[in-house]
């Protein structure tokens, strides 16, 4: 059994408890590694080095050109090693190996690309003299430390999501992924230590009694980013207040996928699985309210119906499996739950709505792929975030009606509509409370173009360089032009006018 360990300060370290957890294949639910369990010594160290790698300069001070070669070769470093982090990606999941291999990974890697070369474009604005008798000039520099938290759904696309634009803008960073999925962050350590990143720049630290939180409210860190549920959103953003932290919070979402009457059926039957079920449901833009109008409603649902029962469940190593299990016998009891009470509720299951049953195994965390047919738009299964393989569809007869139930959530992270009208596209896209709007597909990203959600989704962006300025603070440098000891408006604190 392979036993990981942190990296601190350019060194790979146990816990200073000297103990470990067990790391579970949530597919097979075998012990596959053993990490460190991390504690608030092993925290205090990290962020200690993490201040002291910014404060001297090592890596903030660095031209921008030294900062983008290194990235670049990290991004190398993971291309080279694609195959290695896509197992383990997979083994620590649950997800299917081409979903790994073929997406989340090779997405990752595009990331770090697209920051490598965002590090070359740190620019400010020289102005001119808005005052008259000075030039002003803007600069824009690093926060400072950077506490990262990532999720277990995406461990290493969001690891390159918050590694990439910190590291970039200068910032130095203490990451912690889930403590579910912490396998493919400790391996990236040896890898950044392999391109060349300063000793203190990039530590990565693991899960262990009260970390998380302490990590949040730490004096010596300047900025929390975190990618999870609303309610530690929440949580985090209480906890920075203490020190006025800056945060980042890319967190839960609700998705409406509005299908109008004149939407192409099969193209959007096709759309709504792979949006709802990407990742087992456990994703935060998945397609998990789908709004059909009345006119289509048959049609489509024969169509949607027909692809949900020919999804391939099981064995994540497999090239054909499309689905894989779920995070944990947590989540499994929790998605379960949500089902149990929306058929208690009235609501009713098309499809699914129960545990998976994969030969060989039974330990395992499988849920079924689940179709919900529930009209009240206050109903839990159609307000709330499932996170699983649980879609549920609801009729709508008018343009204001689903315009209206799209955003009657408290989440607005991401939404599509699939329409040929396009004048009935852009109004939605106008309308719809969301950070991203898809018209006629759902899911697909680009490392250029920002991802963030509205209201109780999230502040601030990921990707793109609206996301490489959040990890950077503004600064105003006002330059006097005439040499004057004493200036005209002086009088107005202090002696007469000249």
């Amino acid at each position: 059994m392979t036993e990981y360990n942190m990296l601190i300060n350019g060194q790979f370290v146990k816990s200073s408890t000297g103990k470990v957890v067990d790391d579970l294949n949530p597919a097979s639910g075998e012990v596959i590694a053993q990490v460190p369990e991390s504690s608030l010594e092993d925290m205090q160290h990290a962020v200690a080095a993490a201040r002291e790698a910014f404060n001297d300069g090592r890596w903030s001070n660095l031209p921008h050109g030294a900062r983008a070669a290194t990235l670049e070769k990290l991004a190398s470093l993971v291309e080279a090693h694609a195959g290695e982090l896509a197992e383990l990606e997979s083994l620590d999941t649950g997800k299917p190996i081409k979903l790994a291999r073929d997406s989340d990974i090779p997405f990752a890697i595009d990331n770090l690309r697209f920051f490598a070369g965002a590090a070359r474009h740190l620019a400010g604005v020289a102005a001119s003299e808005y005052s008259g008798g000075h030039t002003s000039v803007i600069r824009r520099e690093p926060v400072g430390v950077v506490a990262s938290v990532a999720p277990w759904n995406y461990p290493f696309m969001m690891l390159a999501w918050k590694i990439g634009p910190a590291l970039a803008a200068g910032n130095s960073v203490v990451f912690k992924p889930s403590p579910e999925t912490p396998l493919t962050a400790l391996k990236l350590g040896e890898l950044a230590l392999e391109a060349g990143i300063p000793d203190g720049v990039l530590n990565i630290i693991t899960d262990g009694p009260e970390v998380a939180p302490s990590l949040a409210s730490h004096p010596g860190v300047n900025m929390v980013s975190i990618t999870g549920s609303t309610r530690s959103g929440k949580y985090v953003m209480r906890a920075a207040a203490e020190t006025v932290k800056r945060v980042h919070l890319e967190l839960g979402g609700k998705a409406p996928f509005i299908v109008y009457e004149d939407a192409d059926i099969e193209a959007s039957a096709y759309g709504a699985v792979v949006g709802g079920y990407v990742n087992c449901g456990q994703d935060c833009t998945a397609a998990t309210r789908i709004y059909v109008h009345e006119s289509i409603y048959d049609r489509f649902m024969e169509s949607f119906l027909g692809k949900v029962k020919q999804i391939r469940v099981g064995d994540p190593t497999q090239e054909s499996t499309d689905m894989g299990s779920l995070i944990s016998a947590r989540q499994r009891d929790a998605v379960e739950g949500y089902v149990e009470r929306a058929l208690r509720a009235g609501a009713n299951i098309l499809t699914g709505g129960k545990r998976a049953s994969i030969p060989g195994f039974e330990k395992g965390f499988f849920f079924e792929p689940t179709v919900i047919a529930e009209d009240r738009q206050d109903a839990e299964i159609v307000q709330s975030e499932v996170f699983g393989p649980v879609v549920v569809v609801s009729r709508f007869s008018s343009e204001e009606e689903v315009l209206r139930k799209a955003n009657g959530v408290v989440y607005g992270l991401a939404a599509s509509v699939w329409t040929k009208d396009i004048y009935k596209a852009m109004r939605a896209s106008k309308a719809l409370q969301f950070g991203t709007v898809w018209v006629n597909d759902h899911l697909p990203l680009a490392s250029e173009m920002p991802h963030g959600g509205y209201k109780e989704s999230g502040i601030g962006k990921d990707m793109s360089l609206y996301s490489f300025e959040e990890y950077t603070q503004i600064k105003h440098v006002m330059i006097e032009l005439s040499g004057e000891a004493r200036k005209g408006w002086h009088y107005t604190i202090f002696g007469d006018p000249v």
